[in-house]
């Protein structure tokens, strides 16, 4: 490449970039943290794709640029086609913590793409480069990934429908009884030490009151999400998840949280984290 001399440089001891989710380890992609119920065979499909263009891309780049008449030409059609490539790519190059909010203002300064949630990331599956792609290289038609969209953005609604039905059940038959339960037994401590002349306060009782009052607003309005009929309109049913379910679930979600650090163990229905985690 035209250079005469180069210094030892060390090899890393580690694999890098350890935040990223599907991270690139120096001869692999490294898939991190996939789901039990997941698999990683579609995603290798597009990643397998992708590489075959790029390898396809430098070929034909360094055979027009006639890399192939002597060391020399090949020396410099190479050293044109990393530059290029880099120029091309370098928006995405980013050697910090890809976990912080400091990459996802990045990304936005560099104009990336920034698709947070699968409903969000599916419609992508239906653009003519992504089809073209598979097409080109004869992998899918664009009838086999489109048919992949709709099966995907089912799959996503009627897991939401089980779990949020499932959530919806757990918190109106199991959470609630047990924290009217904790909050009639704080009540009526309170009431027996006024009786007896003993001044206390009712800071934890108050809290359980509220916290109860936002069980019952979460668990309307997960119901009411639950009840909009979205029909068989595949984008409808991927709206209907992003902005109804998901949003009232993790609503949902956080007041249990909280009231679990509240509500005696022998009035909680469930295993604690505290079991699940630390107790034998």
């Amino acid at each position: 490449m035209g250079v005469d001399t180069l210094p030892p440089i060390l090899l890393h001891s580690g694999d890098r970039n350890r935040t990223s989710p599907m991270a690139f380890t120096g001869n692999r992609f490294e898939f991190r943290a996939v789901g039990s119920s997941q698999s990683i065979a579609g995603p290798l499909v597009a990643l397998n794709t992708i590489m075959a263009e790029s390898l396809d891309y430098c070929a034909a780049f360094l055979e027009a640029e006639g890399a192939a008449k002597s060391p020399e030409a090949l020396h410099a059609a190479v050293e044109k086609l990393v530059k290029t490539v880099y120029l091309e790519c370098k928006a995405v190059v980013f050697n910090g913590d890809g976990y912080s909010a400091e990459w996802h203002e990045e990304a936005a300064r560099r104009g990336l793409p920034n698709l947070r949630t699968t409903a969000e990331a599916l419609p992508i599956l239906e653009s003519r480069e992504v089809t073209d792609l598979f097409e080109k290289y004869q992998v899918l038609c664009e009838r086999e990934t489109l048919s992949r969209y709709d099966v995907y953005a089912e799959q996503y609604a009627m897991t939401l429908n089980v779990e949020s039905r499932l959530m919806l059940e757990m918190a109106s038959t199991m959470i609630f009884p047990a924290a009217i339960r904790y909050q009639g037994e704080l009540a009526l401590s309170l009431a027996h030490l006024k009786q007896v002349g003993i001044e206390t306060d009712a800071n934890t009782l108050n809290r359980m009151t509220n916290l109860i009052r936002a069980l019952q607003e979460a668990i309307r309005v997960l119901g009411e999400a639950r009840a909009k009929d979205t029909g068989h309109d595949v984008k409808a049913m991927i709206e209907w998840g992003r902005d109804g379910i998901v949003p009232a679930m993790v609503t949902l979600r956080a007041v249990v949280d909280e009231l679990e650090t509240l509500v005696a163990d022998d009035h909680w229905p469930l295993p604690t984290y505290q079991e699940m985690l630390f107790m034998k």
